[in-house]
């Protein structure tokens, strides 16, 4: 995968050709992984040539690493509103709750490209899985120091914390309760999966309040 995709001839393709190109592969890769997708539905569901496809992209790993960065970039754009804030009284427990939210509401409004996510974590057939899977929490370890740091900054996080190990426990938190919203065996009983907005706000004030005791009153030796 040489990360050449889209050629040219794609970018001169109209916006909307080019979002149904984008959405149709989501479709595609997100119902049927890697080595299952077939270029052959694909271009018929399109309407176009079959070359046109590769001529866009190069080769079925071109276009799977183009869509596959154009949903990372969706998850990006979700969160980098809650990292810059609207108001800066956001404390680091209301940023905490906000990206808990933000990451259900985007699987919601994005189902498909939730769904190739997990495909993605889940399944072994994707080329250059494992490099994938870092570039994504490569970012969201970013994202959370970002609020660690501002965290301990303002006061709201003991300066005694390890933050590597705390990023490590809030990205595994967080990614672990959105999939459980969306897979059943993965909600362990804990009522997430498919709870109504209420429930979830109360699980998520309660998970929280768990973490807030866990980082203000952090101490190495205990």
């Amino acid at each position: 995968m040489t990360g050449e995709a889209p050629t040219r001839v794609f970018l001169k393709l109209s916006t909307e050709k080019q979002q149904r190109i984008i959405k149709e592969a989501i479709h595609e890769f997100s119902r049927y992984g890697f080595h299952r997708a077939s270029m052959n539905r694909l271009v018929e569901r399109l309407g176009i040539a079959k070359g046109s496809l590769f001529q866009y992209f190069g080769s079925k790993e071109g276009l799977f690493q183009f869509v596959f960065d154009r949903c990372v970039s969706m998850a990006k754009d979700a969160l980098r509103k809650i990292k810059s804030g609207n108001s800066g009284d956001a404390s680091f427990y209301d940023k905490i709750r906000a990206t808990a939210w933000a990451g259900i509401k985007f699987a919601r409004e994005n189902p498909e490209v939730y769904g190739l996510y997990l495909r993605l974590l889940f399944q072994e057939d994707f080329p250059l899985r494992d490099s994938l899977i870092r570039k994504l929490h490569i970012f969201s370890a970013e994202y959370l120091k970002h609020l660690i740091l501002e965290g301990i900054e303002r006061g709201e996080i003991s300066p005694e914390i390890d933050v590597s190990t705390a990023v490590f426990f809030l990205d595994a938190v967080l990614d672990r309760f959105v999939q459980a919203y969306f897979v059943e065996f993965w909600d362990a009983e804990s009522g997430i999966f498919r709870a109504e907005d209420e429930v979830l706000q109360n699980k998520i004030d309660n998970l929280v309040k768990i973490i807030a005791r866990g980082f203000k009153g952090y101490n190495s030796e205990s």
